[in-house]
């Protein structure tokens, strides 16, 4: 039986992370967790991630944060210094299953301005048969809808597919639609799970 892989990609595949950039406007970390956990926050990131343009959420930030309006702009206006670039070990593991011909997809919670601005960048991008990204669709993990999408968009079957992401909660909304979802924490332990299920060979 084939078994069909899909990634996230922040955070799997990509090195995604606010504190990069912030890291080069606030003093110190302390500074940094107090403003990503009370100003941009995770979950006004979401929104984005979910469609919203990002002229509407900063706008919308900056007129209850005024005094931080210039630091919300700099999230959309210099996004792409929270890149960090290809996570290499995991890009390897995305390498070995497509050199076993396992059919490859990517589901992942992001911007619709700013997913451009990596597409291009990186070739491995390209190995996937799709991309559902949630910007696009209006839908954001962990809702079951786009996962839904994702499996009836490319007539997938979801006790074949396996689903790899670093977050809890998109890990177990995936298992409970009866997807085999991996919680990814880093590659190696990846690789083992993907062992574990004889989809990887053992390493001699």
């Amino acid at each position: 039986m084939t078994q069909t892989i899909v990634f996230d990609l922040g955070g799997v595949l990509i090195d995604w992370d606010p504190r990069r950039l912030y890291r080069k406007l606030l003093p110190d970390e302390t500074a940094i967790d107090r403003f990503l956990q009370t100003v941009c926050t995770s979950e006004w990131n979401a929104q984005q991630d979910a469609g919203q343009p990002f002229a509407e959420g900063v706008a919308q930030l900056s007129g209850r944060w005024p005094e931080h309006a210039g630091l919300i702009e700099a999230y959309h206006t210099r996004w792409i210094e929270m890149i960090g670039g290809p996570m290499p070990e995991t890009v390897a593991i995305l390498g070995a299953l497509r050199e076993r011909r396992f059919p490859l997809y990517a589901l992942t919670n992001w911007s619709t301005e700013t997913f451009p601005l990596v597409r291009d960048q990186y070739d491995f991008l390209t190995w996937f048969a799709g991309i559902v990204v949630s910007g696009e669709e209006k839908l954001i993990k962990p809702h079951p809808s786009i996962f839904r999408l994702l499996l009836d968009r490319y007539d997938l079957t979801p006790d074949q597919t396996v689903f790899i992401d670093d977050s809890p909660a998109n890990v177990e909304a995936a298992r409970k639609l009866g997807i085999d979802a991996i919680p990814f924490t880093c590659a190696s332990a990846l690789r083992q799970a993907l062992i574990d299920r004889e989809i990887l060979p053992a390493e001699g």
